[in-house]
Formats: C-alpha cells, structure tokens, sequence
C-alpha cells in the first residue's frame, strides 16, 4: 500500500473481542497511528492501551475521545445498535469514521450518517474490508479481465446449524436485528457488489423451523430461549448488469457441502473463497477440471483494520475509499429489502445503489 504524509491518528471506541483483530493490524501499518481508547469498561480500554504502548491514550467517555485534538478519525466497535449513535457524535466533532458492520441497524439511521458526513465533508467507512483481500480481489480481477465470458450468475450460502452451538451468551442472534442475514450477509453481498455490481431488485422467502434454541456451551448450558426472528432466508438478487445471484443464509442446517460464492460466466465458472477471510484459493473452471488462478489482485498478509489504511490513504491521494458507508449503506438496503420481500411474498425493487469499488492492484 502506499503510504501518506503522515498517519492518520485514531481513536478506537469500543474495546470488545473484535479490537484486538483491528489494533493487531493497525500496529503494522503506517498509514494510521492509535492514539486513543474508550469503553464502557475501562479496564478493557486499558488493557488496549497496554498492548499498544504508552503513546495511547484511556479516554473517560466517548465524548471525551472525539474531542481530543489527537484523534482525527474514530473507529467505531461498538455494538450494532450504537454504531450510527456514535458515528453521528464523531462527525458532529469533525472526525472521519470507520466502524464495523453494520452501518446501523435500519435505513433511517444509515441516511442520517450518510447525510451528516456528506454535510460536513468527511470520510465514513464501514466493515467489512475482506473483500481487499487476495480472496475477492483475485476473483474480481479474474471476473474483469473477461475470463469467465459475461457474468450470468452467482451462488452465496452460508449455513451453520446456529451459534448457539459455540456462543455462551446467543440470545441476541434470535432478536430483531440479529438473524444469519444480518450478521453474515454484509461480508456475502460486500463481495456479490464487488464481483458483479450493485443489486437492482431482490425476491426471497424466509422461515423460522424452531421457536426455541437450547445454548449448547458455557455456564447456562442447557438453558432454552425464544427464537423471535425467521432463521432461514433464501432469495435472488438481479444485478444492475443483469446477473442473478442465489442466497442462502441459515441457522438451521447441520452440515453442508456447499461452495462459499461461485460465479458463472458464459465461457467458465469461478469458485470464490470464504468472504469472511482475506485469503484463499481462487478456481476457475473452463469445462475440464478446477484449475487454481495465481494471486494476481488485493492486499495480503493482512487483517481486519486494512479497510481503515485505505481511507487514510485515500484522504491523502483524494480518490474515493473502497470499504465506504455508501457500500455499507446499499448492503444493509438490500438485506432489509430481501426480508421485505419475504415477508410479502413478492419481488420488490432495491432504491439505493452504490458505485462498484476501484479494484485492489497487486498483491
């Protein structure tokens, strides 16, 4: 990656599991520079510091840490539910934000955000940044260069019996705003948008087999709980440039031979890694076996925080940021929209769109 001036400086709020991914990342790139952290907890905040060095600061409050004069964008880990909170408080103080998906929990919030950066010229970004990996890129570049013919399909599946099977605590995936969609789609369809484009119209079907879920792991093993939200969504998704791609997101199948993401062309067939890592093989297949494509696109040897780089670098060289809210903003569009349409039964057209990211040059 290139490098700007000088580093951008961060304030990260939130100290959940999830920041030690991000500031293991930050540590190694010299587009950004820590230099502030908050939480609820401040021995978790502390405990960031720590890791970081003396030169990170323990804010009291997040109102303390968007004001610092050494914090010019925010990295918001917060919950889901504050994320639009937060991201508005750091735009009204003049920070740049980059935060974890989702961009908020409904469209309201989204096109507030959206408006408040656009209003006072700032950057927003949003999670998730594996599709800058060699994974995605490397099957985008292959989509681009013309190998697989004109793009006619694409299949995403996500299954997994539920993570009440690992999570000692998973209540909150059976809630309103939880939901295999929710939580797994912006990685699936991050990487549909960047593969094949913005997605026009959307149709799906959705069902909820089991009312309650029993916790499998933990102290409150064997402890049931409502399930308040469908868990299997299956849909079809029209491309603006015509391709349909097939969804399937579940909580409810036990195991599964099923590919990640494939795209289909008219003159080959792509299987594309897990989205939710940067890294893995690319495999393309023109009629006579998979053949796997050397690295030729994304960054590598990286982690979650390398979306955050990008905007920093971006900032510097003025081009547009790839893991931008505008993306983020379309994605939770159309996973609202696909819920929409399964509720009603019918297809419904998706309003908002989003440019198609510049592709990652180079490994």
């Amino acid at each position: 990656m290139g490098e700007p001036v000088k580093p951008l400086n961060i304030g990260i709020v939130g100290a959940g599991k999830i920041s030690g991914a991000y500031v293991s990342t930050l540590e190694k790139l010299t587009s950004v520079r820590l230099t502030a952290v908050t939480d609820l907890d401040r021995a978790r905040a502390q405990a960031v510091a720590d890791q970081v060095g003396s030169q990170v600061a323990v804010a009291d409050s997040v109102a303390d840490l968007i004001a610092r004069d050494d914090v010019d964008a925010v990295l918001n880990l917060t919950v889901p539910a504050a994320h639009a909170e937060v991201a508005l408080a750091a735009l009204a103080a003049g920070k740049h934000v980059y935060g974890e998906k989702p961009l908020a929990t409904n469209r309201k919030e989204a096109d507030a955000v959206l408006t408040a950066a656009r209003d006072a010229g700032l950057r927003v970004g949003c999670a998730p940044d594996t599709v800058l990996g060699t994974g995605t890129q490397t099957a985008r570049k292959a989509v681009d260069d013309g190998l697989i013919g004109r793009p006619v399909a694409a299949t995403a599946f996500m299954t997994t019996a539920g993570h009440e099977t690992w999570h000692p605590d998973p209540e909150f995936y059976y809630q309103p705003g939880g939901g295999p969609l929710l939580d797994m789609g912006p990685y699936y369809l991050s990487a549909l948008v960047h593969l094949l484009g913005p997605v026009v119209k959307v149709t799906g079907a959705s069902s909820r087999p089991r009312a309650e879920r029993v916790i499998g792991s933990g102290p409150r093993a064997g402890q049931s709980f409502p399930v308040e939200i469908d868990t299997h969504i299956t849909g079809v998704l029209e491309h603006a440039d015509g391709a349909l791609s097939t969804l399937v997101m579940s909580f409810d199948i036990k195991a599964a031979r099923l590919p990640r993401i494939e795209v289909h062309g008219t003159e080959a067939s792509l299987s594309v890694p897990d989205p939710n890592n940067f890294d893995g093989p690319v495999e393309i297949h023109r009629g006579d076996g998979w053949d796997v494509l050397p690295v030729s696109a994304g960054h590598a040897d990286t982690g979650r925080g390398v979306g955050l780089a990008d905007l920093a670098e971006a900032l510097d060289s003025g081009r547009p940021h790839r893991a931008s809210a505008e993306l983020a903003a379309h994605v939770l569009d159309v996973m609202l929209t696909l819920m929409d349409a399964a509720e009603q039964g019918r297809a419904l057209p998706v309003t908002s769109t989003c440019e198609r990211p510049a592709p990652v040059i180079g490994p």
